[in-house]
């Protein structure tokens, strides 16, 4: 049989610590204001990082502007086709849309969600290449046309959308 302990060798914790004193030091430890600066600081710059890696660079949002305009042209190409009635692309430094030539005059195409007005996100300058030297992109019912190039310019950065001609539109650096 164990020896039974006495009061001087007690356990921290056990059931004879009702009458001792604990210090204010060893029971009651938190954060000093230094770990705290540090935490804060160390999320501080997390945060910052988040944040600056979250917002895209102008070089990606114009490429994907140019994707998806080339997206819209081939729609439109298709729709001008299907239609029987031809569509011009028109755009300016804020915005673009896509008309449409009916009733003896160019209407802005309002049926049709995807081929809506839209502006730009940032002013952009396009500038059409085409072997016979017209600025105009318009889409009728031939399936084979002059191929052709659209470079899209903002400040700093440029991506150019190369058609085929037949219908396939690419995005280029």
């Amino acid at each position: 049989m164990a020896p039974a302990s006495s009061s001087s060798e007690r356990q921290p914790g056990g059931p004879g610590m009702a009458g001792q004193r604990i210090s204010a030091s060893s029971s009651q430890r938190g954060f000093t204001l230094i770990e705290l600066l540090v935490v804060l600081i160390v999320a501080a710059v997390i945060t910052g990082m988040v944040t600056l890696s979250g917002s895209p660079s102008p070089d990606r949002v114009l490429r994907q502007d140019a994707e998806r305009l080339a997206l819209l042209l081939s729609l439109a190409r298709e729709e001008a086709q299907v239609r029987g009635a031809p569509i011009r692309f028109e755009s300016d430094s804020s915005g673009y849309r896509f008309v449409i030539f009916r009733d003896r005059q160019w209407r802005t195409v309002a049926d049709d969600g995807d081929l809506r007005p839209r502006p730009w996100g940032t002013e952009t300058r396009l500038l059409i290449e085409r072997a016979d030297g017209t600025s105009a992109l318009e889409f009728g019912r031939d399936m084979v046309e002059a191929p052709y190039r659209v470079r899209m310019q903002r400040p700093g950065a440029s991506v150019t959308i190369v058609a085929n001609g037949l219908g396939s539109f690419d995005v280029v650096d």
